[in-house]
């Protein structure tokens, strides 16, 4: 998959950084109002920025980020964070909400993410687009030039006022400041950014900085030089004054450049959008300049129409080549030489690899697998594993579309009755799915929460609505119960029963997409939709597997593995006691708590089964005693005294987690059984949280790793085993630990026995010293209603 040379001029698609451009207008121009009495001043300098870089740049796409109210995950970590900003004047706050109408007016769609700033809403949009688009991205906000590359990605910036306009290449930034783009985040960690309440390095301004980031590169790269060479800052010309300065803030530097770097994962995904051409609208436009009292605006405007904005061309669409299976060997390839690529695309294979062709690529791959010691990974488990993906995603899965439409009108039915009783218990109808709405139908006119404890608020100081909180308040007034079980509805409609027939093909089947290089900890993932996260936990969302069916002839089977991440920590631990629990086939919880707890199993209680069940799930994943406090509902003595035993209990396995932590601090990554590795940039931060985050992540790892692992090879095993003994039957859907399958009803008990062999032992019961892996299975006609396989 080589790409091919564009014959035409790749498409231009703007990204408009709204906050910024209205802040900076707002600040740039004088206070006016429109006919109506409204400040106007921003939307002015908005629109007329929008009119200008239209006839400047005569872009195919326009599309427009935005912030949320609320705080951001900057925020999480640093509550000073713009903490010295005035409180936003209200004439500025006005024209902000009246700004959607602007570019509702031009046609212009809208993104924004809860807990990300628009920055990052334009990272991941031009991350995401230049692979298609150029970008231009609009700003007032010197910060986006971090994210130009070279002429794929670029920033039209206003200079001075709102006319003065300059776009910025990669080439012009280095001009600009003395360096790459990339380094624009280390430039603040250094210097700071007094506008954002960043702090940098005390002492160091703007010229230091960039003879630094000149003669080092990035922070990282500078304090790295500190400690390996510090003569070397004596040679660049660094006073001893400055690198005391650097030694005494090391901290603050590695902070405050993760505060200036913008996200480019928030979590949303660019919509192809129309065409500028045919959203604009120029009669609304002047409408609305004619409300806002616009009148130069509308000449302009005028001039823009009479030039016409020209059409653009359809984007190049790449087509599947004899290259193909080369380019999907490199994705899993370099998804397994850097976790953090997931799903690379060409251009990622390529810039990782630093090379212009697929072919050599691959090559340097190869090298990089062995060279890594990943060939077992590679070999045995992801590269046999790349046609049975390809063979599911083709295949799809039976659904019942008559069920699905019975099951949505009595939900809907159910939707309306809940909407009906809490209106009534409000005294008045209101937007339910309104939080504002809803929190003053709650907290102030029933009054609710003023008993409740721990209960979190917004950041306007009203107490927040989300399900969590809302949980705290069950028992007060039976709306909360209603407004819950309404919630629920919703969900399920809009995310499955509404949303899947119209993704059925004619034969009834749906198809997924399941991604093998989809995830950093080695699972396969699924979307469009997601099958893996259909719900089970309450009657309401498994009534949605009735819809998941046999076609005629066949049944459906499912097989999953029993606690297979809890038998893999004990035999990776070599912890004895545990691993004895699972040799004799006792009940895991029960023989933890019996142990933990020193009493026989047959006097276990109830609830000394749920601890141990709480903290053998909690410690696959790092879970501290504070988090096993709120889990088991107790104080934090009784939960610090519980897992003081349970550790002192099982004392190798508490040994084997903190040597997984230490291993995976000391090389940044972790490793499964199978060599599989797993890369954690966070582990060595500066930053307690980010540290603390991968630390669990990293104890849990090699765990989970082993699990995929040993599920993707009997997956190949079994799609093997069906294409040579039973073309009839196939692999429909892998729900982490569980398989489905479609198979001929008169083969049914063959393959059950058959399915269950190949599960069980993909490793021997000797490899795993003596601890089975142990499946269940079932059979049915449809996914909600299956019988247990004996």
């Amino acid at each position: 998959m080589t790409p091919k040379k564009s014959q035409s001029k790749r498409e231009t698609l703007v990204l408009l950084d709204t906050h910024a451009i209205i802040h900076r207008a707002y600040h740039a121009l004088p206070e006016f109002t429109s006919p109506k009495g409204e400040p106007v001043g921003a939307l002015y300098g908005l629109a007329a920025m929008l009119v200008k870089l239209i006839q400047d740049l005569k872009p195919d796409y326009i599309v427009a980020a935005y912030d949320l109210p609320g705080a951001t995950h900057r925020h999480e970590v640093y509550k000073e964070y713009k903490g010295k900003r005035p409180k936003m004047d209200e004439a500025l706050s006005v024209q902000i909400g009246t700004s959607r109408d602007v570019l509702a007016a031009f046609g212009i769609p809208i993104y924004e993410a809860a807990g990300f700033e628009a920055d990052d809403v334009i990272g991941t949009l031009a991350l995401q687009a230049k692979k298609d688009f150029d970008v231009v991205i609009a700003s007032g906000d010197m910060d986006t030039l971090q994210l130009v590359d070279g002429t794929r990605v670029k920033v039209f910036t206003l200079r001075k006022g709102i006319q003065d306009t300059v776009l910025y290449d990669e080439d012009a930034v280095a001009a600009r400041f003395g360096f790459s783009p990339e380094r624009i985040a280390d430039f603040k960690g250094l210097r700071g950014d007094p506008s954002d309440n960043i702090i940098g390095v005390p002492g160091i301004g703007e010229k230091t900085a960039t003879t630094l980031i000149s003669a080092f590169g990035s922070v990282e790269d500078m304090y790295l030089a500190l400690k390996k060479t510090p003569e070397a800052f004596k040679k660049a010309g660094i006073s001893d004054r400055i690198v005391e300065l650097l030694k005494k803030s090391e901290d603050e530097a590695q902070f405050s450049k993760v505060l200036a770097t913008i996200r480019t994962d928030a979590p949303i995904k660019l919509k192809k959008p129309t065409l500028f051409s045919e959203a604009f609208d120029a009669q609304r436009v002047k409408t609305l300049f004619a409300d806002f009292g616009f009148r130069s605006l509308t000449s302009r405007l005028d001039a823009l129409t009479k030039n016409g904005v020209e059409k653009a061309k359809e984007p190049p669409v790449i087509v599947a080549t004899e290259e193909e299976a080369m380019f999907k060997e490199a994705q899993v390839m370099l998804w397994l030489t850097n976790s953090e690529i997931t799903n690379p695309t060409l251009e990622d294979i390529l810039h990782a690899t630093k090379t212009e062709t697929l072919a050599d690529a691959h090559a340097k791959l190869e090298s990089l697998i062995a060279a890594q010691k990943l060939t077992r990974v590679y070999q045995d488990i992801e590269r046999p594993l790349i046609p049975v993906i390809d063979a599911i995603n083709r295949r799809g899965v039976a659904v019942d579309r008559e069920y699905l439409a019975a099951l949505s009108k009595e939900y809907h039915t159910e939707l309306e009755k809940l909407e009906k009783k809490i209106h009534e218990a409000a005294g008045g109808e209101f937007n339910i799915n309104s939080p504002k709405q809803l929190g003053e139908m709650l907290f102030t006119k029933l009054g609710l929460g003023k008993g409740a404890k721990r209960q979190k608020k917004t950041s306007t100081g009203q107490i927040s609505t989300r399900e969590s909180e809302l949980a705290k308040l069950k028992g007060e007034h039976p709306v909360i119960d209603a407004i819950l079980a309404y919630r629920e509805l919703a969900k399920l409609l809009g995310t499955y029963i509404d949303a899947i027939p119209p993704l059925l093909t004619k034969d009834g089947r749906l198809h997924t997409t399941f991604l093998q290089t989809g995830t950093t900890t080695g699972r396969i993932s699924s979307k469009d939709p997601n099958l893996q996260n259909i719900p089970i936990k309450s009657e309401l969302g498994r009534a949605i597997r009735n819809a998941f069916v046999a076609p005629p002839g066949k049944l459906l089977l499912t097989f999953d593995y029993s606690q297979v991440e809890l038998r893999i920590a004990a035999w990776l631990s070599k912890d004895e006691k545990l691993s004895e629990i699972f040799r004799q086939g006792e009940d895991i919880h029960a023989g933890v708590a019996a142990r933990v707890f020193n009493v026989p199993e047959k006097e276990v209680t109830y609830e000394m089964r749920r601890r141990a069940k709480v903290i053998n799930f909690g410690i696959l994943y790092g879970m501290g005693v504070n988090a096993l406090k709120d889990s088991l509902g107790c104080d934090r003595a009784e939960a610090q005294e519980f897992y003081t035993r349970y550790f002192e209990t099982f004392g190798t396995l508490a040994e084997f987690l903190e040597k997984t932590r230490r291993d995976a601090a000391r090389l940044g990554y972790t490793e499964t059984y199978f060599g599989r590795r797993r890369y954690f940039p966070g582990i060595r931060s500066k930053i307690p949280y980010i540290r603390a985050q991968a630390e669990r992540m990293a104890i849990n790892a090699p765990m989970q790793g082993t699990q995929s692992d040993i599920v993707k090879i009997a997956m190949a095993r079994l799609h093997t085993l069906f294409e040579k003994e039973h073309e009839g039957a196939a692999i429909v859907l892998q729900i982490h630990d569980e398989l489905m399958f479609e198979v001929p009803e008169d083969a049914v008990t063959e393959l059950s026995h058959k399915t269950r062999d190949i599960m069980q032992n993909v490793l021997s019961k000797e490899e795993m010293n003596g601890i089975p892996l142990v499946v269940s299975g079932a059979q049915g006609k449809n996914w909600g209603e299956m019988e247990k396989l004996t």
